[in-house]
């Protein structure tokens, strides 16, 4: 069964969770690409829920807003 990225709630709650830790930690969304290794545009499409995201990226942005990787994970 395949399952568009808009539609999974767990895909929703890492966007609404890395927005939300981004802007707390005050950082744009170039500044977190940055620090996380990625390109900017991609920050962007994670936020908009528009982009399923590896494990390797959650670790690597979890690590960039300074929180567990299960953080970004939880609702």
């Amino acid at each position: 069964m395949s399952l568009n990225p808009e539609k999974s709630k767990l895909v929703s709650v890492f966007a609404t969770n890395v927005r939300k830790l981004r802007l707390e930690a005050g950082l744009s969304q170039e500044a977190l690409a940055e620090l996380a290794g990625v390109h900017r545009t991609y920050i962007g499409m994670l936020e908009r829920a528009e982009k399923n995201v590896t494990i390797y990226n959650i670790e690597r942005i979890a690590y960039a807003l300074k929180v567990d990787a299960s953080d970004l994970l939880k609702p």
